[in-house]
């Protein structure tokens, strides 16, 4: 199979809210620049369907599905809904559609699953919010859209299947999920001191996950050596049947919500070593608020995916689009750089290794035995 790529015009103007961090175009970007490209044909793209309600209750609990339902009809929540639920929140606003848009990322990681049923890959730009607790929104994601992926994995009778997740932000909510299976590696990259505060070295998540926080600067030498180090070498000795890649954008240099310093071709790296060492690889969104990183950073993965490099100098309607991204935020986005506009590819940000990635690793590579 092909791979195939999920989208759906719902992300297209959908919004959180001007001042939220999430005002942002990405998903409508990356399908936008992959057009522009040539690079989604249309036997390629599938639109996402969007889960019902019993599908989500495959992990989240009927009370806050009909909750949620409930916040996005009335265009409000009560003060129940807000201090159970979490809706209604400045980290989870009410919006138009609130429901819909994650039930939309939901449709479209389960769809993912069941077409790498008899191997494949997939990219979900739209997917990734791996904060959603099983009774309440958390850190901008409403629904877990990663659990219920790998839940449908587990449903296709799957019994080996990793979850490795590279967004600037430990994966609380999937960790809480999932964390104990016997059936599944969690391996989690992210910056420490950082929220959600969770995801700390010793943390194994009450069963096998691997947790790295990294400081502060984190460039793409340093992440070189976590992907062959600890990624690649905990995957090889898992031996999955399939693998779950949250690809946040938030690691990248630019982002305005995290510190680390990678470049895109980090990103890049890890998907192009995982793709070749799985039959069946789903790759989701996640994290990513600066909007030229997100959409050049998820367009590139779906080239990776099917062997596709963009020239360095980007044809005029890529560029056009680039160069009409608007970012609110005070700082880089009011005069973007140029690369930003006419490029995909970042240049390298190499750097040397820290002796305390370095102990780090030592740590979790002394514990893969158990893996």
């Amino acid at each position: 199979m092909k791979p195939v790529f999920i989208g759906s015009e719902i992300y297209r103007g959908s919004s959180y809210g001007a001042w939220h961090p999430l005002h942002i175009p990405r998903v409508s970007t990356v399908m936008d620049l992959s057009r522009a490209l040539g690079w989604l044909p249309a036997d390629r793209y599938r639109t996402s369907p969007r889960a019902k309600p019993a599908a989500l209750t495959g992990f989240h609990t009927p009370d806050y599905i009909a909750a949620l339902q409930d916040a996005e009809a009335r265009q409000s929540v009560d003060e129940t809904a807000r201090t159970r639920h979490g809706l209604g929140t400045t980290a989870n606003p009410v919006f138009t559609e609130m429901f819909r848009r994650p039930a939309t990322g939901a449709g479209g990681v389960m769809l993912a699953a069941d077409l790498v049923r008899d191997g494949g890959v997939v990219h979900v730009p739209g997917g990734g919010t791996h904060h959603a607790m099983a009774d309440r929104a958390n850190g901008f994601c409403y629904l877990n859209d990663p659990v219920l992926c790998l839940l449908a994995l587990r449903h296709l009778g799957l019994s080996r299947i990793a979850y490795v997740d590279i967004d600037a932000h430990h994966c609380d909510g999937v960790q809480e999920a999932l964390g104990a299976a016997e059936d599944m590696l969690l391996i989690s990259v992210h910056e420490e001191k950082r929220w959600p505060f969770t995801g700390a070295l010793e943390d194994d998540g009450g069963g096998r996950a691997l947790n790295l926080p990294v400081p502060r600067g984190l460039n793409d030498t340093e992440m070189a050596l976590i992907r062959e180090r600890l990624i690649l070498t905990a995957l090889d000795r898992f031996a999955p049947q399939a693998i779950v890649l949250q690809c946040g954008a938030d690691a990248l240099e630019e982002d305005p919500l995290s510190r680390l310093a990678l470049s895109n071709n980090a990103h890049v790296a890890i998907v192009g070593a995982l793709a070749a060492m799985t039959p069946r690889l789903i790759v989701l969104g996640g994290g990513g608020y600066n909007p030229w990183s997100v959409g050049r950073l998820w367009t590139r993965i779906w080239g990776a995916l099917n062997g596709w490099h963009a020239p360095g100098l980007l044809p005029a309607p890529a560029q056009q689009l680039l160069g009409g991204l608007r970012w609110n935020r005070r700082g880089p986005g009011r005069s973007p750089a140029q690369a930003w506009r006419q490029t995909l590819e970042d240049p390298p940000r190499e750097g040397p290794v820290r002796d305390e990635l370095g102990e780090r690793l030592d740590a979790l590579r002394a514990r893969l035995v158990h893996v």
